[in-house]
């Protein structure tokens, strides 16, 4: 702990705006923000496929970029981003990328260092024009649909993890189709529902860890319950391969993946980050309230903007998935009270250590699908709700037929699977919805005039006349 307080002072030389911490203080607030942000960072490769080692080699490693360059001043973690997912599962598996699942991968990489410079650009963007530019581009309408999008996307791939089996060709069989087998369909639903309402009563009822560990103990608990009724035989053995786990050793290295630059995966995976960059905006006032600074101010908006750009493309460069703030995270600093930022390098530097340790990666390897999809039905529902969340806080008007007509075309052109482009490039779902949502906002005209019957205004109690008077008093101001 010495050494790394030491560190701490020479690469981050705000650390003294904050409470110092003690070693044993420091590694408790470590561990637990390690914690918060496990459940989310593991979740996106074990649903798109990627390496879960390299997925928190780069979590760590981003949220080390990231305190670097803001100087150490804003008390963040950057894990996996759950905006991407849907994207990458368009790339990843597909054949048209590549024959190999590290050239699917490599290609997705590619769109994942493009989505990073894309961070870069509106960095620089805002260090130029200043931030109110964001709200000019991406106003409350397009941000809110543009999250719901993202959500509502993802609803399908919970539901397929659920009752998705496969035939001996490998090919994905439908619902009581031929060769589908009812017990395995039954159990999945089963487990999936036990980790489904489990999450949903932490996360409402719960108080604290519990509340914001709610999907960990969900899954831990689903993991526990597939084992038992697995190998006692109350449910199928093909539910759970828990064999997985012999194939890693104690210490592994992750498997890294070098990126590969391919146009339509870059047009698909891409144009995720314009809604991923206002969340991120989002996730830095959220985080200044808890602390009560103004990270926009200091270190500046452009700051943690390139920190988040520096991450992605970090990530893109090895075969992780794209970083992103955690509000899992902010809710911690929330909880505990302290906000001293030098915690969460110690869960980046935890998070590091445990991309090593091959038999933990192989036990999350083996998590059965139905569990994931029982929890994914909870926090995909949840991502399309914050959307739903950010028209009401923001008051969007959809008696507006402008705000009507741009969340009109950007959900059927996103859910619709629309596709703009050709064979070498193209934008389609949620890429091209938020695009044309962009667009339309900035030309059609705002000119609708309001209707002047539902504006509400202040009434003095003077003014208020009881309605047996009101004859009276009209008579005699005559």
């Amino acid at each position: 702990m010495e050494i790394f307080s030491k560190l701490n002072q020479l690469l981050f030389p705000h650390a003294g705006e904050y409470e110092k911490l003690g070693p044993k203080k420091a590694l408790t607030l470590g561990f637990q923000h390690a914690f918060a942000m496990s459940c989310a960072t593991i979740l996106v490769p074990l649903l798109t496929g990627l390496d879960v080692g390299v997925a928190l080699f780069c979590a760590g490693c981003g949220t080390l970029i990231f305190h670097l360059c803001t100087g150490g001043r804003m008390p963040t973690f950057l894990g996996s981003s759950f905006a991407f997912i849907s994207a990458l599962c368009g790339v990843i598996g597909n054949t048209a990328f590549g024959e190999t699942k590290d050239e699917q991968v490599a290609a997705a990489m590619g769109g994942i260092i493009t989505a990073g410079l894309f961070y870069l650009l509106l960095a620089l963007i805002i260090r130029l024009f200043g931030k109110g530019l964001i709200d000019k581009l991406f106003p409350p309408v397009v941000r809110g649909v543009g999250i719901t999008l993202i959500g509502l996307n993802l609803a399908s791939s919970a539901i397929n993890n659920i009752q998705t089996q496969y035939g001996p060709d490998g090919a994905a069989l439908s619902p009581f189709a031929k060769g589908y087998d009812m017990r395995t369909y039954v159990w999945a639903w089963v487990l999936a529902a036990v980790v489904c309402l489990t999450a949903v009563v932490l996360s409402s009822c719960g108080r604290g860890m519990v509340k914001m560990s709610s999907i960990v103990i969900a899954l831990v608990g689903g993991y526990v319950l597939s084992l038992i009724v697995t190998k006692t035989g109350l449910a199928p053995a093909s539910l759970m391969n828990t064999g997985i786990i012999a194939d890693y050793g104690w210490l592994q290295a992750p498997h890294f993946v070098l990126p590969k630059f391919n146009i339509t995966a870059i047009g698909m995976i891409a144009p995720i980050a314009i809604v991923t960059c206002v969340e991120h905006v989002g996730d830095v006032y959220a985080n200044g309230a808890v602390v009560g600074k103004d990270f926009t101010e200091k270190p500046g908006l452009h700051r943690t903007m390139m920190g988040d750009g520096l991450a992605t493309v970090f990530a893109g460069l090895v075969g992780g998935p794209p970083n992103t703030t955690y509000s899992e995270n902010t809710a911690v600093l929330a909880a505990t009270g302290n906000y001293n930022p030098a915690s969460l390098r110690i869960a980046a530097v935890i998070a590091i250590g445990v991309s090593f340790l091959g038999k933990a990666i192989g036990v999350i390897q083996s998590v059965p699908n139905c569990v994931l999809g029982g929890a994914c039905i909870v926090l995909y529902g949840m991502i399309a709700s914050v959307g739903l969340r950010t028209l009401v806080e923001n008051h969007v008007d959809f008696t507006k037929n402008r705000n009507l007509c741009i969340a009109a075309v950007m959900l059927v052109l996103a859910i619709g699977g629309a596709v703009i482009g050709n064979a070498v490039f193209s934008f389609s779902n949620i890429g091209l919805g938020i695009i044309v949502g962009i667009i339309l906002n900035l030309v059609i005209p705002n000119i609708e005039p309001d209707d002047p019957g539902l504006v509400a205004h202040s009434v003095d109690k003077s003014e208020i006349v009881p309605e047996k008077n009101a004859g009276k008093k009209q008579s005699k101001k005559r």
